[in-house]
């Protein structure tokens, strides 16, 4: 089982327009985070779950798209990078030896080159999409930069057998001896998935872009527009997406589900 989970943000945003986002203003900015796992293992050193913008993206905010940047709005503050933080925790860059992501969008595998000895791990079809895109859509939505320094890749897709809570899943890892689980939830990006940590008092679910709000989780409930509106917008199949998003409401009370742009969920996952 693994140790302590650290949770970071590694890339906040301010958006114009705050209450489209679930702020509290018109008038002010919203906040959006990228939220990251540092997940320490017995053996296999640190583990992250995606990794935020990078410190390359941080000097030089041109490689993030100016779409992006101005609908988003990131700090891009150097001080937020995953590689600027671990020396806070007590860890060195080398001590990530494996990243898990959820999926290759830019704010979410901005960091990959800061950690160019780290095994990679991604949903195979991820993987595809994001090397080989096959839509304008794809082709939009990935920077191939961010893996210009020829990660080693470890691609999966599940087995027949292998379930998590009913969803399928990938229960082993290369090179990881704790349980940590990618649970395919596809929609948002072709191969997007969660990641699951096995805790004593029972799983952590990072979801990464299945959902975009913690009211998401719970149905019924209005979530902010531009929330939804990122989401239809984002999407790759829309139908797949829903399909994820009743698979989370519907998982049982002792897994908790955090999501990677909500800043509600970091304080109350730690």
């Amino acid at each position: 089982m693994p140790g302590a989970i650290h949770h970071l943000d590694c890339g906040t945003m301010c958006p114009r327009a705050g209450k489209l986002v679930g702020g509290a203003s018109w008038l002010a900015p919203g906040t959006l985070v990228c939220h990251v796992l540092v997940i320490e293992t017995a053996r296999d050193g640190l583990v992250l779950v995606d990794t935020g913008f990078g410190t390359r993206d941080v000097a030089d905010p041109t490689r993030v798209p100016a779409a992006f940047r101005a609908l988003t709005r990131p700090v891009l503050d150097p001080a937020q990078c995953a590689a600027a933080q671990l020396p806070r925790l007590g860890y060195a860059v080398e001590d990530v030896r494996h990243v898990v992501v959820t999926h290759l969008d830019l704010d979410h595998a901005g960091g990959l080159g800061d950690f160019p000895a780290a095994t990679v791990h991604v949903h195979r079809d991820e993987h595809a999409a994001a090397l080989h895109p096959g839509t304008l859509a794809e082709r939009a939505r990935y920077l191939q930069r961010q893996w210009g320094h020829a990660p080693r890749w470890a691609t999966y897709a599940p087995r027949d057998g292998e379930r998590w809570q009913g969803l399928p899943a990938v229960r082993e890892l290369d090179g990881v001896a704790d349980e940590i689980l990618l649970v395919p939830l596809p929609g948002h990006s072709r191969g997007h998935s969660g990641v699951a940590v096995r805790r004593s008092a029972g799983w952590l679910l990072h979801a990464g872009d299945a959902i975009f709000s913690a009211a998401e989780l719970r149905p019924g409930t209005r979530v902010p527009l531009g929330l939804r509106a990122i989401a239809r917008v984002d999407q790759h199949d829309g139908r797949a997406r829903q399909a994820s998003v009743r698979a989370l409401q519907r998982l049982p009370v002792d897994v908790t589900v955090v999501c990677s742009h909500d800043p509600a969920h970091l304080p109350a996952s730690r």
